[in-house]
């Protein structure tokens, strides 16, 4: 059922899958385009606030100066000594500040209205935004999760299926395994072609290396190790079907330990597959190999002789079951007998000069033969008993193939010794140049390690060295540019603030420059009416009376006097005043062009950040396309597996409804064959009982 779903759920997680990315480009879309409209909003209200920076700044300047100006103002109206002309300059000038400062206060509330009203606009706009990219991504988020599990559950059902093509696997390999026990016997005439090949060809034999040997023996060894893994392994099977299932009934104490034994036996036949492994691997053209020089043949030596010790410990065991099976109540003698052949199969093939010696021992073949004979013989007694279930038979056509394959491993290996007998006992010599004596293996051993990295060292010195940066010049260079390269934004970023602090100490320093003018204006006119004073004082001193009734009488010609002198003064200061003024309009235009400068440095950075990030966008872009790619692959991958597992499992399917066709007929056929006898044994026993019938009356 799920494989007749799957084609029809993939073209609409396709389409959802297209919908899916379309909805959220269009969302990266538009939430791109609503940052772009947030970062214009920001800069008008960052050019707004620094206009209303500007105006207040220009305010409190006329503040001060109207201050200034009342102060000047309400001191000449206490003194009575400013003439109608300076006051009405004064107030002229007085009102104008006034209106202009009415005027910045205008502006400033207009600036400020409408900038509260975009500010209000564009939160409810991004509050808004918020709300449909909450939607969105939740509906994102769910239709993922969806996804997950859709492609969770094709997962778990490839995985499935993934084990059930391993299972099909192995039994297809169970039936190679047969198939080479059909052509046992033409590999017999082949290796014994073989054989007399490299005894006829001397020349040959002279020229094999340890490698070639060593190979063989990896091969025929990978394949010995592999039978008795398969043979530990149907055995510890057997052991908790038959005679107890452990599944119904526990099995005895015996075969417990028995099978506990035999689980462990990975840990003893793989070391030797991964020690001849290594063997092999030690073995190479420039080393000298014989029996003293082979380092790893001892680690092989006793990853064998462990193996040897397992056999012999769980020999008992094996015999006890053997025993245990024949005192079951099912067991006929013909059953017995045969498994007390087993038990003496099992006690030769465990003997010290059984296993141990598999290579130069002779009869270990016709041993593992004769075992395999008598298991297939008990294995066909057991199927005629009543309680037999299928998984015992799987188990025993496992064992069988298991033992074929032993036995063919076993046969290699034993022809495989005897055609290297001459080499393995050869013994070779070695001397040194133009003498006749000989020298020891590892003598030798060592020469050539000598002589190899002698020329290695000859090598190194004849080679020209590159040339190249200084090791400790190029890391200065890379801790510089990786420092600059990080700490180019930190610095653009330092210089406009330095910008703008500058800009801020040179509006202060024009206004302390006008305090300073307006203070010594403030000073000169003070020292002027103390010297005036002090002149009155001393001409009034020196005069006596005379001079207080003539001061009295030329009252009016002092005023007269007087004011002309002032008015000079006035007239000075009202020069300086205007000079002030221009100055101090000068400072805010330099002010003006140095908060330009800022700016323009600032959205220059800004400019920057914003082309790095679109860098990054796009880099981002091409990983997700790149990703989408992989995914797309992955999915037609998934794809093609499943019609192939699909076309496998239909074929099979073929396969065993056409063996359950025929089994079914030879059912069939049996059932009729028993019918035919049953009908026929009453026919008979009819026949007898009318046959007595007869004899009685007779009688």
């Amino acid at each position: 059922m799920f494989l007749s779903v799957c084609p029809l759920l993939i073209p609409k997680l396709r389409a959802q899958n297209q919908v899916l990315k379309k909805g959220v480009f269009d969302e990266q879309a538009s939430s791109m385009s609503l940052k772009e409209q947030v970062k214009q909003r920001e800069q008008s209200l960052r050019k707004v606030e620094q206009e209303m920076d500007s105006l207040t700044f220009r305010n409190q300047q006329l503040a001060k100066r109207v201050e200034l100006l009342q102060e000047e103002l309400a001191a000449s109206e206490a003194k009575g000594k400013k003439t109608k002309q300076s006051q009405n300059v004064f107030d002229e000038d007085l009102r104008k500040k006034i209106q202009e400062n009415e005027q910045l206060h205008i502006k400033f509330y207009e600036a400020d209205e409408q900038h509260r009203q975009q500010e209000a606009l564009l939160k409810a706009r991004l509050e808004e935004l918020e709300r449909e990219r909450e939607q969105h991504l939740a509906v994102v988020s769910s239709l993922t999760s969806k996804y997950m599990d859709t492609i969770e559950r094709l997962q778990n059902d490839k995985a499935r299926l993934e084990v059930r093509s391993q299972t099909l696997e192995r039994e297809a390999r169970d039936c190679r395994v047969r198939t080479e026990e059909c052509q046992q016997q033409l590999r017999r005439c082949q290796s014994e072609l073989d054989r007399q090949l490299k005894q006829s060809s001397s020349v040959i034999q002279e020229k094999l290396k340890a490698r070639d040997v060593a190979g063989q023996a990896l091969v025929f060894l990978q394949d010995l190790v592999a039978a008795l893994l398969n043979f530990h392994s149907y055995t510890e099977q057997r052991v908790h079907i038959y005679p107890l299932d452990s599944s119904i009934e526990p099995i005895s104490p015996l075969n417990q330990k028995f099978s506990q034994y035999l689980h462990e036996n990975a840990a003893f036949v793989r070391p030797l597959e991964d020690g001849l492994v290594q063997l092999h691997q030690s073995i190479t053209e420039d080393t000298v190999t014989v029996l003293e020089t082979v380092g790893k043949l001892k680690d092989f030596a006793g990853h064998f002789t462990a193996y040897s010790h397992f056999l012999k410990k769980i020999l008992p065991y094996q015999l006890k079951s053997l025993e245990e099976e024949c005192g079951a109540s099912l067991c006929t003698s013909s059953l017995t007998s045969k498994n007390q052949e087993l038990q003496s199969d099992i006690k030769r093939i465990t003997s010290p000069t059984g296993f141990s010696y598999c290579g130069l021992n002779p009869s270990l073949l016709p041993v593992s033969v004769e075992m395999s004979k008598h298991y297939s013989q008990k294995a066909s007694l057991e199927q005629e008993l009543p309680t037999v279930t299928q998984k015992l038979r799987t188990t025993n056509e496992c064992l069988l193939a298991s033992l074929g394959s032993l036995t063919n491993s076993t046969g290699k290996i034993a022809t495989f010794f005897s055609n290297n007998l001459d080499f393995f006992t050869s013994s070779t010599g070695y001397g040194p140049r133009g003498g006749a004596g000989g020298i020891n293996p590892l003598q030798a051993e060592s020469m050539l390690g000598n002589k190899k990295r002698a020329c290695e060292y000859m090598q190194a010195i004849r080679k020209t060295r590159p040339e190249s940066v200084p090791y400790t010049e190029s890391l200065m260079n890379r801790r510089v540019l990786t420092s600059s390269t990080e700490s180019r934004e930190g610095l653009t970023q330092q210089v406009v603030a330095s910008q703008e602090k500058i800009a801020r100490l040179e509006q202060e320093k024009e206004h302390w420059l006008l305090e300073a003018q307006l203070g010594g204006v403030r000073l000169e006119k003070e020292s002027q009416r103390i010297q005036e004073l002090e002149a009155q004082l001393s001409s009034a001193q020196g005069g006596g009376s005379p001079a207080l009734t003539s001061l009295e009488d030329g009252d009016i010609g002092m005023l007269t006097t007087t004011p002309t002198n002032e008015e000079v003064g006035d007239g000075d200061f009202r020069e300086k005043l205007i000079k002030a003024h221009y100055m101090a309009r000068v400072g805010e235009l330099t002010t003006q062009l140095q908060i330009s400068d800022s700016k323009a440095v600032n959205f220059h950075a800004e400019c920057r950040a914003l082309a790095k990030r679109l860098a990054i966008a796009e880099k981002s872009r091409e990983t997700l396309a790149e990703e989408v790619k992989l995914a797309n692959q992955n999915i037609t991958r998934l794809q093609d597996e499943l019609a192939t597992t699909k076309r496998s499992y239909e074929d099979q399917l073929s396969m065993m409804s056409d063996h359950l066709c025929v089994m079914n007929e030879t059912l069939s056929k049996q059932r009729e064959e028993i019918d035919t006898l049953k009908l026929g044994s009453k026919r008979s026993s009819g026949k007898l009982l009318l046959v007595k019938k007869q004899k009685q009356k007779n009688i």
